[in-house]
């Protein structure tokens, strides 16, 4: 965008116009929102471990990020964080620019970066470690987390010049429960930061297939620097899921290379209740019962592994089948058998609880789907695919009996849409009238709790009806190299 600076030479062609009556400065763009899914894991946990095949699939609990530009005089960006309790502004010009701007340091929007810069890191250091110095220990790690991953983006794409922001983040989704939070926030900063550069055209109807998917990646891979700022050596399927959506399915040979990612892009979208235990739990405890098990009855576990892995493949052909239909009980109630099955090899690698089968017990006492574990066990969540018994008054049924226990249920969609764009930051009821609900900083900080958050920005299925205005990349996945990157082909 270009401005008119005035400065004392160029004044004098205007001697005659009194300074008063020039125009307040105003903000760079308009609002914008992204957002991006949570994940569930829908088969293969644990089995995943030994170089076997998981899928992952997203969920309609979200993250979403607005942007709002300063004029040009403010010279500072915040992030906020309501939900975790996180607020902290930075003065762009004190910010280490110079290191990330150096010869040997700079990328680029286009550039894959598989590894953190450890001097990069280092220079943020000062800058991050004045982020709620006041906070517990453990909530400080959390902040500093979230501002680690803003700050490496920010500052390996931006530049000095970039103007003053707010940048607001509110979630959906529960924080340290294994849903992909972290990486759902990720796609968000990364999304909005690339919108900012003006690097993402789309996306809209008319975009052609090509482009979208090498936006979509671009996104991706700048989501998982951000991970990598949280999480150190994340494996890349929650920033996957969450920013193209549906489903993936992973397998990791070994832990020197990356894994290998094949998008399931007609993964259909099926309602799915997720309950959390509030039962807290270490992965790396039951990774390692496992692993101890393995050691002493390999000729047993051995088997389970790779049923679990069979498990993984086999709902990967029947959701890619054309005779599959979601509207149809029949291929619904396969896919919920599979289901039924991986929890039960996982209760029998002992990775269940008993709040984890009371969930279960109480879902089949009412008929109303099929429930497994999610994510390491030991507690965590669980999750139900719903079949057609699951009424409004069944589930407030079970919703009744879920609270009397000290549960928390949230009834979401599974393989939903990923990374999304509201440019600008209006909502529309679906009429063809102009205008609409402005989404500004106070009536987004002050939405109520989750459905007040999905009432307010219309995609959560809080929405009362579908409004217009958000627009996602639909169909597009990470790029499947011909060299047997693609594990599974359609049967």
């Amino acid at each position: 965008m270009e401005s008119l600076k005035v400065d004392g030479a160029s004044r004098s062609g205007l001697a005659q116009r009194p300074l008063t009556q020039r125009k307040p400065s105003t903000p760079m763009m308009p609002a914008f929102m992204t957002s991006a899914p949570g994940k569930v894991i829908v088969y293969g946990e644990h089995a995943v471990v030994y170089g076997k095949a998981a899928m992952a699939a997203a969920i309609s609990l979200r993250s979403y990020l607005l942007v709002t530009a300063l004029t040009k005089s403010q010279r500072t960006i915040t992030l906020r964080f309501p939900d975790i309790g996180m607020e902290h502004s930075w003065k762009i010009d004190h910010l280490p620019w110079s290191a990330f701007s150096h010869p040997s340091k700079k990328k680029y929007y286009y550039d894959l970066v598989d590894k953190l810069d450890p001097e990069l890191v280092e220079v943020m250091q000062p800058h991050l470690s004045v982020v709620s110095p006041k906070a517990s220990p453990a909530d400080k790690k959390i902040h500093q987390n979230a501002a680690s991953a803003f700050l490496y983006l920010l500052l390996s794409l931006g530049s000095k010049s970039f103007s003053g922001c707010i940048y607001t983040i509110r979630s959906t989704i529960p924080i340290g429960a294994g849903l992909g939070s972290s990486a759902s926030i990720s796609v968000c900063l990364s999304s909005a930061i690339l919108l900012q550069l003006r690097t993402l055209s789309g996306p809209h109807p008319d975009q052609p297939p090509e482009e979208a998917e090498l936006q979509v990646e671009r996104i991706n891979r700048w989501a998982f620097v951000g991970e990598m700022c949280i999480h150190g050596n994340p494996s890349g399927v929650d920033n996957t899921v969450a920013t193209c959506g549906k489903a993936v399915v992973f397998k990791r040979g070994d832990y020197t290379s990356a894994p290998t990612v094949t998008p399931v892009r007609n993964f259909p979208e099926l309602p799915l209740l997720l309950v959390n235990t509030r039962q807290s739990r270490s992965t790396a405890t039951e990774v390692a019962k496992v692993a101890s098990l393995r050691k002493s009855h390999s000729s047993i576990i051995e088997p389970i592994l790779e049923a679990i892995d069979k498990i993984t493949e086999s709902a990967y052909h029947l959701v890619s089948s054309s005779a599959f239909d979601s509207k149809k009980s029949g291929s619904v109630q396969k896919l919920g058998d599979l289901m039924k099955i991986n929890h039960g090899l996982l209760a029998a690698l002992g990775v269940s609880h008993p709040k984890l089968e009371r969930i279960r017990e109480l879902v089949e006492s009412l008929d109303l789907g099929w429930t497994k574990l999610t994510g390491a066990g030991g507690g965590g969540s669980a999750i139900t695919l719903l079949n057609s018994n699951a009424t409004p008054s069944s589930l407030q049924g079970l919703q009744r009996q879920l609270d009397n226990e000290g549960f928390e249920k949230y009834q979401t969609t599974l393989g939903g849409d990923g990374v999304g764009v509201l440019w600008p930051a209006v909502l529309r009821s679906g009429s063809e009238d102009e205008g609409g609900e402005e989404i500004d900083q106070e009536n987004f900080l002050n939405a109520k709790g989750i459905e007040g958050v999905e009432m307010l920005v219309g995609v959560g299925i809080g929405a009362s009806e579908k409004r217009e205005g958000w627009k996602f990349w639909s169909n597009v996945g990470p790029h499947v190299d011909d060299e047997g990157r693609q594990e599974y082909t359609s049967g």
